[in-house]
């Protein structure tokens, strides 16, 4: 062959590769079904069969080499399991709604087809086909026992299953204005449409901080939904013109729109601050019994413990000082939900011992996890700065901490509470020298 001959084959082999690379990698002759933002939801979201889906680039490397192998897999599980693609070059978008960040990924859709799990096999037929299997397995098991989770056409979302709703509160046009206007409690509330693909994906998000945000905030942040196709009323008072819309209600303010992210941790995020924004500040408690102790620390990630000097040493005055430094911190870090508490110096000394206080240095702080038994101490100034810095670095995870001593609290005394008044020495009894001869007396010494 003459070079004029090695030119065109070598520019036919360049040809046949840029077209690949502009048309995509798959054809309508493939077993392969192409997926596009079009046909997503429709073919794989409302299905009730288990799909793998490839997103790919056209360009990229590893996706070629894996196109035969994704083919043969296709045709191996015709009629079992379906068998996708998605040119995420093209579809951005779609591969953004995944969380696609490199090329191929590839993603098994499920039971639930709003929790699509990472493909992490091999890349061969055969392995492929292996995976395809074991999830088409676990699916049937699923729906033997009653688990299934997808979605199909016609239903709506809300009746057809994936993941526990039971912390969601269903609004309708008749029972909206009941429960949420002049509520006392905060409200976010969805408006969704059944057939909208964004609101079957944030349903399980929902359910999910639904769930979290009533435990967190003990039922005063409260999740809602309303099906804004049925509720037209509602939809039309609050202008909804696109899904899911999600308000916030707050009683006497007018309903703001909820502008986060829609996984559940920025979900919960933003309903625990709403909740500190208007819940009081946490509860500053003299431990004068073992039950004060116990229900604060059980109750919260971290209890922050006082020890202040004795009343003898400060008065009533000095005390309240400390005291109003720890209120103000407690102000500070409410979104952070710790418990709060405080005792005297020798009142409760066995605490002290396995905090490392040691019955010397007051005021002293501790800040105790009692799930884990572990605490840390301040060691700085017990002043607002001082105690801020502390702080500080426990919310970011920073600071050396140490077990609390014999693995568990020890016993706590009965004292009686601070009565908020200065302290007085104790009485000592008079004597009665009447009957006592003092010449005698001097007289004997002498």
């Amino acid at each position: 062959m003459g070079a004029r001959g090695t030119s065109r084959l070598w520019w036919g082999i360049v040809s046949c590769t840029l077209f690949l690379a502009v048309n995509g990698l798959y054809s309508a002759s493939d077993d392969v079904i192409e997926l596009t933002p079009t046909n997503f939801n429709r073919e794989v979201l409302q299905s009730e069969s288990l799909w793998l889906v490839e997103f790919y680039a056209p360009w990229c490397g590893h996706c070629q080499r894996l196109t035969p192998e994704w083919k043969k897999a296709a045709t191996a599980l015709k009629g079992v399991v379906k068998v996708g693609a998605v040119d995420a070059d093209k579809h951005q978008s779609l591969g953004g709604q995944y969380g696609v960040r490199g090329f191929p990924t590839i993603k098994i859709f499920g039971a639930n087809k709003n929790k699509a799990e990472d493909y992490q096999g091999g890349r061969t037929s055969e392995a492929i086909v292996d995976a395809a299997l074991s999830a088409l397995q676990s699916l049937v098991k699923d729906r033997i026992s009653g688990r299934s989770g997808g979605y199909s056409s016609g239903k709506q979302r809300r009746e057809s299953g994936g993941g526990d709703k039971k912390d969601v509160i269903e609004l309708t046009d008749d029972s909206f204005d009941k429960n949420v206007i002049n509520s006392d409690d905060v409200w976010m509330v969805e408006f969704y449409a059944p057939w909208c693909g964004h609101c079957k994906n944030l349903e399980p998000e929902w359910a999910a901080a639904a769930t979290e945000v009533k435990e967190q905030t003990k039922g005063k942040v409260k999740l809602a939904a309303v099906d804004a196709t049925v509720n037209q009323m509602l939809a039309g008072r609050y202008g909804i013109r696109g899904f899911p819309t999600i308000k916030i209600f707050q009683k006497g303010e007018d309903p703001v729109d909820y502008d986060g992210g829609r996984t559940r941790s920025d979900i919960i995020a933003r309903a625990l601050d709403l909740f500190s924004d208007n819940a009081p500040p946490p509860e500053l408690l003299e431990i004068i019994s073992e039950d004060v102790l116990k229900s604060t620390c059980d109750a919260h990630q971290l209890c922050i413990i006082s020890v202040l000097p004795h009343i003898l040493d400060t008065g009533a005055s000095g005390r309240n000082s400390y005291l109003d430094v720890m209120l103000k911190m407690a102000e500070k870090y409410k979104k952070k939900m710790w418990g709060w508490l405080w005792t005297e110096a020798g009142a409760q000394s066995d605490l002290e011992s396995s905090l490392g206080i040691g019955g010397f240095g007051y005021p002293a702080m501790a800040a105790v996890n009692a799930r884990k038994m572990k605490f840390a101490l301040l060691k700085g100034s017990f002043s607002e700065q001082g105690i801020n810095e502390f702080l500080r670095e426990l919310s970011v995870g920073r600071g050396s901490t140490a077990p609390v001593g014999g693995g568990a609290f020890p016993k706590i005394n009965i004292v009686e509470a601070w009565d908020g008044k200065d302290g007085e020495l104790p009485v000592e009894d008079d004597i009665d020298l009447s009957d006592v001869d003092l010449d005698d007396w001097d007289k004997d010494e002498l």
